[in-house]
This record gives C-alpha cells, sequence and structure tokens, in this order.
C-alpha cells in the first residue's frame, strides 16, 4: 500500500510549470496544433507532443472532449436533485449508481456525505420535462426513500479543475 501511494505522489509531483502551461492552453482550446501549443508556452512542437502524450500516459488527461451548450439543444433548466436511498450496502449502492449511469439526462451524479447520499444535476428542457423524468425515470429505481430537487436559476460559475 505505501508503496502504491509513493508512486502515485511521484507521477503528481512530476509535473513542472510547462506541463501545467499545456494543461491550460488545452483547457481553453483543445483543438489547438502542437505549433500553437509550442509558439504559447516557448516549446518546439514535438516537444510538445512529448509532453502531451506523458500527460495521457499518467491519466492526467482522460480524453479530448467538446463543451456544448445544453439551451442550444433544447435543455434550457438544470436541476440538483438531493437523494437518499433506503439502504446503504455495496449493492444497493453500486446498483443506484449502474441505473444512474444509464440515464442521460444525468449530467453529473456524487455519493456523498451528510443528510443526503447524492447530489445529482440533471438536464431538463423545462418543468414539464424535469416531471417526466421523474415519472418515467427517477421514481422508478428501487430503493429511493427521500429525494429533493432545486432548479438552477443561474449558473454563477462553471469550469474544469484549477490549473494554476
Amino acid at each position: 500500500m505505501k508503496t502504491l501511494r509513493k508512486t502515485a505522489s511521484i507521477e503528481e509531483g512530476s509535473f513542472d510549470k510547462i506541463d501545467m502551461a499545456i494543461l491550460r492552453v488545452l483547457l481553453l482550446d483543445s483543438r489547438k496544433t502542437l505549433q500553437e501549443i509550442g509558439n504559447e508556452v516557448g516549446l518546439s512542437p514535438t516537444s510538445c507532443w512529448t509532453r502531451i502524450k506523458k500527460l495521457e500516459a499518467h491519466g492526467v488527461i482522460k480524453r479530448y472532449t467538446i463543451d456544448v451548450d445544453p439551451a442550444k439543444l433544447g435543455y434550457h433548466d438544470s436541476v440538483i436533485v438531493q437523494v437518499t436511498l433506503e439502504s446503504h450496502t455495496d449493492e444497493t449502492l453500486y446498483d443506484f449508481g449502474r441505473v444512474l449511469a444509464t440515464i442521460p439526462e444525468i449530467q453529473e451524479a456524487y455519493l456523498v456525505s451528510g443528510d443526503y447520499d447524492y447530489y445529482i444535476r440533471i438536464a431538463v428542457r423545462d418543468t414539464r420535462d424535469y416531471e417526466r423524468l421523474l415519472r418515467e425515470k427517477l421514481y422508478k429505481i428501487p430503493g429511493i426513500r427521500h429525494s429533493k430537487s432545486h432548479f438552477v436559476l443561474r449558473v454563477l460559475k462553471e469550469t474544469s479543475v484549477p490549473v494554476i
């Protein structure tokens, strides 16, 4: 166990300020060319490519994706749902998480400490769409004891991991 922790900390500590600069560039626009990234961080394209491959190999860069505006696709509302389950066995938690993963409207789901077991962020078109999702999907999941919903009125900050 100690070896795993030591290995993880060595990997975490092996990223320097240039690696972090590359990550900042990619977080803003992952479609930039190696030449453009290199110009911004002061490296050749080949050196950039080597560092990016290292970041991918260490799992720092997990994937490349796009950022879609949900409202442009008709999802004008977000709802934060707090859920408490009847049981907290490993099997119940696993099954609940597995079912959540199959519901496309669920954007994020967190198993949390405190008064509720899960915080779930859901994208919906409007209140009627949310009601439909509750009836047809969420409330059909066995084991939910209680839920509490909060419509997001305004997003004040939305970002990925801080890369300083």
